[in-house]
């Protein structure tokens, strides 16, 4: 159940990753993340801690279009969760001909299959029947491992004790019964953009609700002017619900932006709602945030009447695949 994977959460923190086939491991300083939906959600949250690791994602098919030097000078990461991602084993097998250096993240599947059979560095995650979005804390882990990532294995660990779900169940609900009728839309700074990306992903797939995101301040420059709302286009905008994730570590000239245009979209009757962001440091305010976002969406699925943990329609779309 979603909600037990939500009150497990700090479990995954204690953890402790170890690399497989270490013999054959070569770190690098450049690193390539083949990932897709959750399994690159922690890379995206590495970067958003330390922008100066270089670090590229990839989801596609393949690798990204790089020069052979650039990619012989770099790690390639195949992350997935199931271990069953067509795009990451395509990736891989990509990699592999070309000789590159690679390692794999994963619970099973033909990832890890690939990866002992060919003595591949691999970091087996724990199959603990949770979905790929609710294993970002294992993630996390094994990607900061892979990197050397020092400092952030140590962060995470202290989430173990420092981050407690059950607190924000309450406001969880409260937020999704706010919510009901509506799609919403995230906007966080630029910053935090991995933060605000989680949770149009936590409530497209646990909520079974359409949901978007955005950034400041790039969104001053375009889709604020969508919603400046007149009588002829009103009914396309009066179904969106705005969070607005704000972070007092934020530059002081987007909270500003931020600011203004709450005040614009209320002017224009437009439903917004500001978080803020809690915590100590940038783990914290990340994962206590995608925690509230997570009970929101499970809320949103029970009073629209859905399941909240399984994706049906991917599993489909994955079958007329093959």
């Amino acid at each position: 159940m979603m909600e037990d994977a939500i009150k497990n959460l700090p479990k995954q923190f204690a953890w402790t990753p170890k690399i497989a086939n270490k013999e054959k491991f070569r770190r690098g300083k450049k690193f390539i993340i083949l990932g897709m939906g959750g399994s690159h959600l922690a890379a995206d949250l590495i970067l958003a801690y330390e922008p100066a690791i270089n670090l590229k994602i990839h989801s596609d098919y393949g690798l990204p279009k790089l020069t052979e030097k650039e990619l012989r000078q770099s790690l390639i990461i195949a992350s997935s969760y199931s271990g069953n991602t067509e795009e990451v084993i395509d990736g891989l097998q990509t990699a592999l001909a070309q000789n590159l250096a690679a390692a794999v993240i994963a619970t099973g599947g033909k990832l890890l299959a690939l990866a002992k059979e060919k003595n591949l560095p691999y970091v087996q995650l724990p199959d603990t029947g949770i979905q790929p979005r609710s294993a970002l804390g294992f993630s996390l882990k094994a990607m900061a491992k892979l990197i050397g990532a020092r400092e952030i294995l140590k962060e995470a660990k202290e989430l173990k004790k420092s981050l407690r779900p059950a607190e924000f169940e309450q406001a969880g609900k409260e937020l999704a019964d706010r919510l009901k009728g509506y799609a919403p839309v995230i906007y966080s700074s630029a910053r935090n953009r991995a933060i605000a990306l989680n949770w149009k992903i936590i409530f497209n797939e646990t909520g079974k609700i359409p949901a978007f995101y955005n950034v400041l301040p790039e969104l001053n420059h375009n889709e604020m002017t969508s919603f400046d709302v007149k009588a002829a286009t009103k009914n396309l905008s009066e179904r969106f619900y705005f969070i607005f994730l704000r972070d007092n570590a934020d530059e002081p000239r987007n909270l500003k932006r931020m600011e203004i245009l709450k005040k614009l979209y209320q002017d224009r009757g437009l439903p917004v709602e500001v978080i803020e962001t809690q915590g100590q440091n940038f783990w914290q305010k990340v994962f206590s945030s995608l925690v509230l976002a997570s009970w929101a969406a499970v809320y949103l699925a029970a009073n629209y009447g859905v399941e909240s943990e399984q994706v049906p329609m991917v599993e489909e779309f994955k079958k007329s695949m093959k």
